[in-house]
């Protein structure tokens, strides 16, 4: 039996091998999928990764650019205050009563030379200063102006804010400049009392033009300046037909202090930043091309899925050639197999290759000569050793009872009973009648029963306190169970229950069928034991046979376990009655239980 059982290893080995081979090319796909899932997870990580920082990093550059903007703003207007505090300046505004024509030519002087050294201090952002007397109707500039000094072009210019264009044009397109005009006036802003000076502050849109192109020199982005219906400024070497589709866009979308998107223009990603100027109210606004930063991430993720298929390719390849070289001779050794397991013993493989199938075509050979006669040898030994077993145990059981039977003859023959000894005589042959009839191991559990009511009506005839009821469902009777189960049971329940005691003589037998399984209890009222006791005999169940346990309680729970497997058991506990209770439990044959009344639910 042992060899049949490597054989039908041996089959399924190979059959799984020939399947491995059969599925390659699927498990090579499965593999992959984890990969690509995982690299293209990986990928999107560095994308998103690398768009943050992208944006991060041009919003702060753009807040730079736009902070560097209003310093130089603040700068211009931080002068104007102070030129109109310059005692200089004062007196241009003043009554000039007393100075001669050189000192009001040396006052000019002074204040154009201080006009013109503060435009000079960089060349990238020259600035234009005027200083107006509405007392004296004049006016210094350090640039050259077309008109002298105009009432009516201060009073419509005095807003108190930076201005785009001197309101002197009506043209938006044309490139202007931006004004600030500030007056030291107490009277309400904005207005002229006749006698106030009014310093102009004004700077080209080149000044704004020079910053962008210092910004696009040191990025990769396309900034302009944007304001809602003028001309924006743009850089000079700006893309006139990306900065005229992204004009049209925010022409279209209100904007916050600093506002971030990415734009599709012409099919392409832009990153469109703005940022909001403190002064001006206009944006600085930045176009970076997506496409073209992370288009590096891009190619690299298509080369390594142009690697993939390129494996995937290969590792097909190559296990199409495996399958190839491998699936004749595996084919010829199932078949052979096939032809073994339907009895034909006869077949031989042969290979005209020296390789690791051929040595296997051999090893088989010599199996199927030998596999026959030891398949049988095994079977028959094992159904001699079984049937061995189970006489033997039995027969352990029959010499036992056979005791105690002989013993209540004598007794009750001593006493002249002689109803008794004839009760006893005929119970006897009856049990006997029963146990020797060896053609079988096992009996109904209503042929148990019967002979349990000869044993303890003999039992009840030697002593008067014997009472004793069964109670065994109907469906339960034709169950098959293991020649004499019961019997050692109650015959313990007798002798160490109701004959230890002088009070007690009640015996309960009851059945129930709970879930696939048969369950029989059998209680007395007798003096029971104590906890440990009982967990230490149930144990000695477990163990090899010991003199000092039972033969009887050993052998049938040895037989149980032969009969109907190793979920059966022995357990013994304390009874209701208050004495020794002896549960049987057996696993009902599925043949069986298919039979009995609602064999679902419990008893």
């Amino acid at each position: 039996m042992q060899t049949w059982e490597r054989f039908n290893v041996f089959q399924k080995g190979i059959r799984s091998r020939f399947s491995l081979f059969a599925k390659i090319n699927l498990l090579i796909i499965i593999l992959f999928i984890p990969i690509l899932i995982m690299y293209t997870y990986s990928n999107n990580v560095t994308y998103d990764v690398v768009s943050k920082e992208l944006q991060v990093s041009n919003t702060k550059q753009l807040t730079f650019l736009s902070s560097q903007i209003d310093s130089r703003i603040n700068q211009m207007m931080d002068f104007s205050l102070i030129l109109s505090r310059d005692p200089n300046v004062r007196a241009f505004n003043g009554l000039n009563l007393w100075q001669d024509k050189y000192d009001q030519m040396q006052t000019r002087y002074i204040i154009q030379e201080k006009m013109t050294l503060q435009t000079g201090v960089t060349d990238l952002w020259p600035t234009r200063y005027a200083v107006y007397s509405q007392q004296n109707k004049e006016v210094i500039a350090n640039y050259t102006r077309d008109t002298g000094y105009d009432e009516a072009y201060l009073k419509k210019n005095m807003s108190g804010q930076w201005t785009y264009g001197d309101h002197s044009t009506d043209s938006k397109d044309a490139m202007q400049s931006f004004y600030w005009f500030y007056t030291d006036s107490l009277a309400q802003p904005g207005m002229l009392t006749g006698s106030n000076l009014v310093i102009e502050a004004s700077f080209s849109h080149e000044n704004i033009q020079n910053m962008l192109d210092t910004y696009k020199a040191g990025g990769q982005g396309d900034p302009f300046f944007y304001h809602k219906g003028n001309t924006p400024i743009l850089n000079r070497t700006a893309d006139k037909q990306l900065s005229g589709d992204l004009i049209r866009y925010l022409d279209t979308h209100s904007l916050e202090d600093t506002t971030q998107d990415v734009v599709e223009l012409g099919g392409k990603n832009y990153l469109v930043s703005t940022v909001k100027s403190t002064y001006l109210d206009w944006h600085l606004v930045d176009v970076v091309p997506l496409y073209q930063i992370l288009e590096p991430i891009s190619l690299s993720q298509n080369l390594f899925y142009v690697c993939m298929i390129l494996l995937l390719v290969v590792g097909i390849s190559a296990s199409i050639l495996l399958y190839r070289n491998v699936q004749y001779p595996i084919q010829k050794l199932i078949k052979g197999l096939r032809r073994v397991q339907q009895g034909d013993y006869s077949v031989r493989l042969h290979s005209n290759n020296q390789n690791e199938f051929s040595f296997l075509f051999h090893r088989f050979n010599d199996m199927s000569h030998q596999i026959q006669d030891l398949i049988e040898n095994v079977f028959q030994e094992k159904i001699r050793a079984r049937e061995a077993t189970l006489k033997q145990l039995q027969a352990q059981i029959n010499p036992h009872f056979l005791y105690n039977c002989l013993g209540y003859i004598i007794n009750m023959a001593q006493m002249k009973d002689e109803q008794a000894v004839v009760s006893m005589a005929h119970n006897l042959s009856a049990y006997y009648r029963y146990t020797t009839r060896m053609e079988r191991e096992t009996s109904s559990l209503q042929e148990e029963i019967k002979l349990l009511v000869n044993y303890l009506d003999i039992q009840k005839l030697r002593n008067g306190r014997i009472e004793y009821h069964i109670d065994i469902p109907e469906h339960m009777l034709a169950q098959s169970v293991p020649r004499l189960m019961l019997q050692p049971m109650v015959e313990n329940s007798v002798i160490h229950g109701v004959g230890k005691s002088y009070t007690s003589g009640e015996i309960r037998i009851t059945g129930e069928s709970v879930n696939g399984f048969g369950k029989i209890y059998i209680d007395d009222d007798g003096p029971g034991l104590t906890p440990e006791q009982y967990e230490a005999l149930n144990q000695e169940m477990l163990e090899p046979l010991q003199e000092e346990v039972g033969c009887g309680l050993w052998n049938t729970y040895q037989r149980m376990i032969h009969t109907f497997g190793n979920h059966s058991y022995l357990l013994f506990g304390p009874s209701p009655l208050g004495g020794f209770r002896t549960e049987i439990v057996w696993e009902i044959p599925s043949e069986e239980a298919d039979k009995e009344p609602g064999n679902d639910s419990g008893g």
